[in-house]
């Protein structure tokens, strides 16, 4: 972006920002002279401070719409960033450990635990390249188009839900850092620093905001894409291929399942920031072309990783030392990978340790713009801010969860895809049943008595979780239907919390808008 172009946007994101504060949680009565001292403080505070974002070019926006006049301009690189920004952020060291939970885990051989995977991201990815596309065309960020969908005051609990799930999601990445970090040092620098080091990176980036983040990520993928590659070379030879599942029968059939799920989770989950990516692209960007770029970019990166670490786990059942790696930590074992390679491998290994900044990213950035969209209160306090509070969050919690990541893995990315895929179904059938002639007014992303009461929507995500809750298989609980498919339980809760969301939204949706005309 030029100068001037830069200079424009900056002010119209004050002006914008000023102007669409919004009005939940207003005082009102006697308290209204003294709750306009304390606003009027606030917005003072704003201002300095928004003035001095805009002076280090730092993206003062946080959740207004971005109208058509402050997009950037699309040129040919426009689509191609679109890919390469999904392959930078996935093509990271935490994907690979979930990839190595196929063998270790479930006890799948390598090729049930590739197709597994595969697949599993596969149908996760459709759905994030279908809300992307909502980026460009409303101008609004993911848990803004939320409100649309499950109203006004429901859209609260999908946004709670989303925080938890980046946080958790950062959470890993810092862990799985931390882990390659110590590793390559011989353990001489403790996984405290490298979580630390990482997450520090993190907050400088995301605090910068949009366009830097973008700038960042345009480039950061090429390293990554070239110690995988490396990996993949000087490991994959000692990949066994041939290895089978250890489990068989209705066994087998549930751990397939589970895995499966635990991949569609692990992609389906971006979908809560994915239109956030896109939101400063142009209203005519076409569709299609977001949506492929996106499956591109996901499927591509997604399929290196998860089969990189499938492969490392598989190999443990011929090579010792790449076992007790593994006994040390998922980190260790990729360091292993690079063992023989000596101190440029060791250098390998930092370069994939930092590459998990670029995963750590979008989560950070996302967390601190959907913070704003709790209320009044919180769209006053600066997205920079909610952004800070994001990194201590996580770090903290990655400190304290160092030691149990694979139990942090199964227990925690099934259960948050869970309601997500509950989700995604509320909005197709709102999107392409009742919105498929008169699609949405962008413009009302902030007036509740226009937007939807969210009664349909609320009912549907209650009944989608008594069916996922059901159909569940977690090591701390395994729902009575789960429990009747193998050893260990099947998972199914995506599978049968999307079906049954889907099922209950039509109708209510329909008496809904009779009754309320919204």
């Amino acid at each position: 972006m030029d100068p001037e172009r830069r200079t424009s946007t900056a002010r119209n994101e004050k002006t914008s920002r000023m102007a669409l504060i919004p009005n939940e949680g207003l005082p009102t009565n006697n308290a209204h002279e003294n709750a306009g001292t304390f606003a009027g403080k606030w917005q003072t505070r704003w201002k300095s401070l928004e003035r001095l974002m805009a002076e280090y070019n730092m993206e003062s926006r946080g959740i207004q719409r971005v109208e058509p006049d402050e997009c950037h301009n699309l040129s040919q690189l426009g689509y191609s960033q679109i890919a390469i920004l999904w392959i930078s952020i996935n093509l990271a060291a935490n994907n690979i450990t979930l990839g190595m939970l196929g063998p270790a885990v479930f006890e799948l051989g390598f090729l049930d635990s590739c197709l597994c995977a595969v697949l599993g991201m596969l149908v996760g990815c459709l759905a994030v390249a279908y809300i992307a596309t909502f980026g460009p065309r409303s101008g609004n960020r993911t848990m803004i188009l939320s409100r649309y969908i499950t109203g006004w005051w429901p859209s609260k609990l999908v946004v709670v839900l989303n925080i938890i799930v980046f946080l958790g999601y950062s959470l890993i990445d810092c862990v799985v850092a931390g882990q390659i970090l110590s590793a390559v040092s011989s353990n001489n620098m403790s996984v405290v620093v490298g979580i630390i080091i990482v997450a520090l990176i993190t907050w400088v980036i995301t605090t910068f905001g949009y366009e830097v983040f973008h700038y960042y990520e345009r480039y950061a993928w090429l390293p990554q894409l070239i110690v995988f590659s490396i990996l993949a070379g000087v490991a994959g030879p000692n990949f066994n291929k041939s290895a089978a599942s250890l489990v068989s029968g209705e066994t087998l059939a549930a751990n397939r399942l589970s895995f499966f799920g635990l991949t569609l989770a692990a992609a389906i989950t971006y979908s809560g920031g994915a239109a956030d990516l896109f939101v400063y692209y142009p209203e005519h960007t076409a569709r299609w072309k977001i949506f492929a770029m996106t499956m591109l970019g996901l499927t591509t990166s997604f399929t290196f990783a998860f089969i990189l670490g499938i492969g490392l786990a598989c190999g443990m059942s011929t090579n010792p030392a790449w076992e007790t790696s593994y006994g040390v930590s998922q980190g260790a074992l990729i360091v292993e990978g690079f063992k023989p390679l000596g101190g440029f491998g060791s250098f390998c290994g930092v370069i994939v340790a930092l590459g998990l900044v670029q995963n750590l990213i979008v989560p950070t950035y996302a967390s601190g713009i959907d913070a704003q969209i709790l209320g009044r209160w919180a769209a006053m306090i600066p997205r920079v801010v909610w952004n800070t509070i994001s990194v201590v969050i996580y770090t903290v919690c990655a400190l304290a969860g160092r030691a149990h990541l694979a139990e942090i893995f199964t227990n925690f990315l099934a259960l948050m895809g869970y309601w997500v895929s509950i989700w995604i179904a509320i909005v197709l059938e709102e999107h392409l049943i009742f919105r498929r002639k008169t699609g949405f007014n962008w413009q009302i992303w902030d007036d509740r008595k226009k937007l939807p009461l969210g009664v349909a929507a609320l009912a549907a995500f209650i009944v989608g979780w008594v069916g996922a809750i059901l159909c569940m298989a977690q090591v701390w609980y395994i729902g009575p239907i789960a429990g009747l498919v193998g050893d260990y339980g099947a998972d199914m809760g995506n599978y049968v919390g999307f079906a049954w969301a889907a099922v209950i939204y039509p109708p209510i949706r329909v008496w809904e808008l009779k009754r309320f005309g919204r």
